[in-house]
This record gives structure tokens, C-alpha cells and sequence, in this order.
């Protein structure tokens, strides 16, 4: 081979592999994409190689088809977490009864707590349609503010519109407060105060007697403020006041809202004994269950004012028959002839049972010991023999012989 075919011949070489690889490209491009090549990118697990080697591509997530992969319809959701919701005890429908045209009126005056004394009235005499509870109260009044409702002077007019056949009085839950006195401005619990203050419920009650409307007068209740709580105690000596002095009747429900050391309670038990909820959060206003034990203690004298000789929605006792000649006559009765302790002779005996017979048996010690009180003589030695000078002891009784062994031996 010449020189230049040795020159040559790597320049064919290198174009014959250029070729090749031209031509061996051609045909991988023309051949159809596999199902492996048509998805990009290829998804490739986790490997120790991807430690030194990282990986260009990014690292996509396993495909459901893959071992270790989830598919979206296996992947279980965790369930929201219920939310505790407290719920309120359902409250029991009031039956609606249509109340008789001729019904007695009971007038409810005061403030916001004498609206939750109407309404516990309400469902206490909800069946009842002799009686209907009508509510005139005024939630933010009472006997301070005369500006914004004087009940003195309105409640001539609100008997004359309603002609009740009973007033209940609750209020007082407002006036702690300053107080105008003419032309002076008053502070709670001072003299002064208290002087006026009992002079306009005075005023009040007589209002209602002069027009002959009997009325009972409810007491306010303990709150949770301490400092509230010990007003309320001062005024319900003033409503009980200015009540006897006008003959009508001071309904104290001081303790149905506190516990036996006369501490405030939210929770208390209901008219049937039951615990239940009497306050609201803010130790002022009633709950349902508050309301309806108002009622329950203004319910005795009411119903003697309203002629109720029964409780309402109590079903009447039938009365008894009358009596008859025929029935008055008493039934023959066989009567025993009582026997006598000192002739016991009916069944053939002459003494009585326990009697001694013939000649008395002597008394044992310990019945001399403790009818008579003759204790038994002391032997000699003994621990209480304190004879002087000491007496001799009497000699040990002689051992018993001993009992022979009768038990056959057995021989075998």
C-alpha cells in the first residue's frame, strides 16, 4: 500500500461509520414509538445512584401501575372531625287552648324579670282556660326612673283597660341607682333613698287596693354579683312591707335560687326535682325553667285569689256517693270476749302462763346479785375475799381419772 492509500484509508473508515450512524438513526426515527418511549418523561424509583449521580430530569411521582405508587381512588381521606355542637334541650310544646270568653284576668306588672313571671303563668295555666295571664310589664322600668314609666299613676288605667281578677307584682331588678328627690339627686342606700324608695312602692300597692283588686307581690331573686345580690335583699324587705301593709301577699322565691349556704346558683333543681338550668350566662335573666319556677311559687296564693281549688291541668277528684240510710246501717261484727289476766280459766288452767307451781324454786346468785343485790359469797383465796384476817384456801380438787383409750387396735 503506497503512501497515499495509507492516508487515505482512515478518512474512508471514518466516512463509512458516519454513514452507518446516519443510516441506523434513520430507521430507529422511522420505526413507531413504543408505549415505554411514548410516555415522557419515564418514571425511574429512587435509587443510592441518585446520591452521586443526580438525576437531570425531575423526579416525578410513582404512576399508579408502579409497585409502592396509589392510585387517587385508593387513597383513603381522613374524615373531617365532627365538631362538638351543644345543642338545646328541646323545649315542650305548650298546647294552645282558647280561653273562655267570661276568663279571669291575671295582670302581670314590673320589669323584665315580671315578663318572665308572665310567661312561666302562661304555661302553668296554659290548660286552663278559665284563667288568662295577660302581660303589661315594662322591661327597663321600675320605682327610681318615674321619668320613663310611673307605675303610681299608670296602673289605674291598665286595671280599668284589662279589669283583672289578680295582680302580680316583680320588679325592682332596675333601681339600683341614683334617684331624684326633688331637686336633689339621691345615692343608693342612703336614708334618704330608702325613705322614698319605700314611700313610691307604698304608693303603688295602694293604688291597687283603692280600687279593690286583690295582688300579690313577688320577691326579686339572687344574682350573681355578690354586691347586687345584697340589694336585692334590701328590697324585698321594702316590697314585703309595703304588701302586709296593704293585706295582700308577699311571695318570697328567695330560696329556689340559691344553694343551702344561700349562695347564687346557675343550676338548681326544677318545680319536679330535677336539675336543670334556672340562670343564664349572665346571672341576671331567667331561662325557661327559671320562668316556670317563678310561677310555681306564685301558684298557691293565686289560685286562692282566682277560687282554684285544685292545681291547673289537675284532674278533679271525683266526689265521694252520698249517704244513705241503707248505707249508714253498720254491718254485724263477731267481737271476742276479752279474757281476763286474773281468771284464766277458759282453757282449764288456773295459773297464768310463766306461773310457778307449788313450792318456789330458790333464786339463783346472779338473780340475788340483781334484784336484791346480794352478791354470792367470796371463797377463800379468791381474788375478792377480803375476809381479815386472810382465810385459808380451799385444797385443789383432785385431777379426774384419766378416760381410757377404748378405741380398738386394728391388727393386721
Amino acid at each position: 500500500m503506497s503512501a497515499k492509500e495509507r492516508t487515505a484509508f482512515p478518512v474512508r473508515i471514518t466516512a463509512f461509520l458516519v454513514a452507518l450512524t446516519v443510516l441506523t438513526t434513520g430507521l430507529w426515527l422511522a420505526l413507531p414509538a413504543s408505549p415505554a418511549f411514548a410516555q415522557e418523561p419515564v418514571y425511574r424509583p429512587w435509587s443510592l445512584r441518585d446520591l452521586f449521580f443526580p438525576r437531570r430530569e425531575p423526579r416525578l411521582a410513582p404512576p399508579a401501575d408502579v409497585p409502592g405508587g396509589r392510585s387517587k381512588g385508593n387513597v383513603r381521606k381522613k374524615a373531617p372531625k365532627a365538631r362538638a355542637v351543644a345543642r338545646k334541650p328541646a323545649e315542650p310544646e305548650i298546647p294552645v287552648i282558647d280561653k273562655e270568653p267570661d276568663a279571669k284576668v291575671v295582670l302581670v306588672i314590673g320589669d323584665f324579670l315580671g315578663s318572665g313571671l308572665a310567661d312561666g303563668l302562661g304555661i302553668l295555666y296554659a290548660e286552663n282556660p278559665k284563667i288568662r295571664i295577660v302581660d303589661r310589664s315594662k322591661g327597663s322600668s321600675g320605682f327610681v326612673r318615674e321619668d320613663y314609666f310611673n307605675w303610681p299613676k299608670e296602673i289605674g288605667a291598665l286595671i280599668e283597660t284589662e279589669k283583672p281578677a289578680a295582680i302580680a307584682v316583680m320588679m325592682g331588678s332596675n333601681d339600683r341607682q341614683q334617684m331624684r328627690v326633688g331637686d336633689t339627686r339621691e345615692t343608693l342606700g342612703t336614708d334618704n333613698w330608702n325613705k322614698e324608695y319605700a314611700k313610691r312602692t307604698e304608693a303603688l300597692a295602694k293604688a291597687i287596693t283603692e280600687r279593690k283588686v286583690p295582688f300579690v307581690w313577688v320577691g326579686v331573686p339572687a344574682f350573681r354579683s355578690s354586691k347586687m345580690t345584697s340589694d336585692m335583699l334590701a328590697f324585698n324587705d321594702i316590697y314585703r312591707a309595703a304588701s302586709e301593709e296593704a293585706k295582700a301577699e308577699f311571695v318570697d322565691v328567695w330560696d329556689g335560687f340559691v344553694d343551702e349556704n344561700g349562695a347564687f346558683i346557675t343550676t338548681g333543681p326544677d318545680v319536679s326535682g330535677q336539675p336543670v338550668r334556672l340562670r343564664s350566662d349572665d346571672g341576671i335573666n331567667l331561662t325557661q325553667a327559671g320562668k316556670r319556677k317563678l310561677a310555681f311559687y306564685a301558684e298557691k296564693p293565686l289560685s286562692k285569689i282566682l277560687g282554684l281549688t285544685t292545681a291547673p291541668g289537675a284532674a278533679a277528684v271525683p266526689a265521694l256517693p252520698a249517704l244513705t240510710p241503707e248505707t249508714q246501717k253498720a254491718a254485724p261484727v263477731d267481737r271476742t270476749v276479752p279474757i281476763s289476766l286474773n281468771d284464766p280459766e277458759l282453757d282449764g288452767g288456773t295459773e297464768l302462763l310463766g306461773a310457778n307451781v307449788g313450792k318456789a324454786s330458790p333464786r339463783s346468785p346472779g338473780e340475788k346479785l340483781a334484784i336484791d343485790g346480794i352478791a354470792p359469797e367470796a371463797k377463800p383465796g379468791r381474788a375478792d375475799d377480803f375476809s381479815w384476817p386472810p382465810r385459808p384456801a380451799e385444797p385443789a380438787t383432785a385431777a379426774a381419772p384419766a378416760i381410757p383409750d377404748t378405741t380398738a387396735t386394728v391388727r393386721r
